[in-house]
Parts: structure tokens; sequence; C-alpha cells
């Protein structure tokens, strides 16, 4: 996604985008659509996508809510409640304990918000959620994120990483270099290789025919 048009900022409730001042309508529309048809991951399924009060039209607003309803995400207006959240979280704060909370059942039908971490995690730190997770860092030796969707890592990736705790065979793990120390996703474990090399393209991890099979993406 070329910055100059959209922009992605992680919040406590999804994503949120913002647009450079003289983008037009065609131009924001055409690059969050490729991005969606990629299969990169970034966008993971069920998250929630917040766009600026008052930027587009009303007929514009409804059309990109389509296309992102299309791709199994949400899409709606700012609030000033988020506005006022999204100042407070760019204030410098110390960095959070780990994120608790209990795995739930999976379902294809239930629309899941996603936990957004935006620092790396480091040996020791556990995230566990039955949502999906992204993570605007490094996944370090000793940590792990236990998560019931998708994780989608924008760093390198070298702790344990569990997607689909609850059963989902169709989450997926994402890094932009992943060199972890074990993955899983719902049943099924795979380990790295005692030697590996960085890797230079992003990869993503899912499974194909009853095995974690892992792929070269675009970002």
């Amino acid at each position: 996604m070329h910055d100059e048009i959209v922009k992605i900022k992680g919040g406590r409730k999804g994503l949120q985008l913002s647009f450079a001042e003289d983008a037009s309508f065609d131009a924001i529309w055409k690059t969050i659509e490729q991005k969606l048809e990629s299969g990169s991951g970034f966008f993971l399924r069920g998250t929630l996508v917040l766009v600026p009060r008052e930027r587009f039209l009303k007929e514009d607003f409804e059309k990109l809510q389509k296309l992102f309803h299309e791709h199994g995400l949400i899409c709606r207006l700012m609030t000033k409640k988020d506005e006022t959240a999204a100042k407070t979280e760019r204030a410098p704060r110390k960095p959070a304990p780990a994120v608790a909370a209990p795995l739930k059942a999976a379902s294809s039908e239930h629309v899941q918000e996603m936990v957004v971490v935006n620092r790396t995690l480091r040996g020791g730190q556990e995230i566990r959620t039955d949502s999906s997770v992204l993570v605007c860092g490094n996944v370090n030796p000793g940590a792990q994120i236990i998560a019931g969707g998708s994780i989608d890592i924008r760093g390198t990736c070298r702790g344990l990483v569990h997607a689909g705790a609850a059963g989902d065979t169709s989450a997926f793990i994402i890094a932009d270099h992943l060199m972890p120390t074990q993955i899983r996703i719902a049943n099924l474990i795979a380990r790295s290789p005692d030697h590996m090399e960085m890797t230079q393209r992003a990869e993503r991890a899912s499974i194909k025919d009853g095995q974690i099979v892992i792929e070269p993406i675009e970002r």
C-alpha cells in the first residue's frame, strides 16, 4: 500500500486509516482494493477498520464500507471518542503487561476484534487471546503468542506462535521474517530447523493437506 495515499495505524479496537489530503476517492479505493486482494493478510478477517469522519461523501463511504464487507471486515466512521483515544495512544507510556483472556470456541460466523500490540514482545512475555493478533514489532525468543484467530507480525518472529488455538484450521501466521522456535496452527505443530537464515521476504504459514506449509508472500 502506498504510504502517501493510505496510512494504517493499529489501535485498541482495530485499524485506523488516514489518507493523503490531495488523494482522490478513486485513488484511495484502488489502493485499498489492491491490498485486500493481494492476500498478504494485513487486514485479518473480522478486523474493525476505522476511517476519519467527514473525509468521504456518504455514497463514497458506503462504497468503501461494502468493499471491506466483501472481504469480511467491518468498516465504520471514527467517533469523537475514537479520535480522543487515538490521541491518548500516541502519548508515551510504559509497556503494557501481557494480555490475558480465556480462549473460546472458534466460530467462522463470529466476527472477531483484533488485538493490536504496538511493541516488541521480549522473552517471558505472552499474548493470549481468543481474537486475531497484530504485532507491530518483533517477537523475541522466549516470547509467545496464543491466539484464537490468525497472527500477523510486522517484524521478526523468533518466539512460539500458536494460531487457531481453539481449533480453527483456517487460521494462519504471517511475519516479515518468520524464524520461530515453534509454530502451531490448531492442533498441528511445526518446528524450525536448528540453523535457519534470516528470510528475505515475508512468509505465511497455513494448513494445507493436513500439514503446516510455509510460503513466501508479498506485503
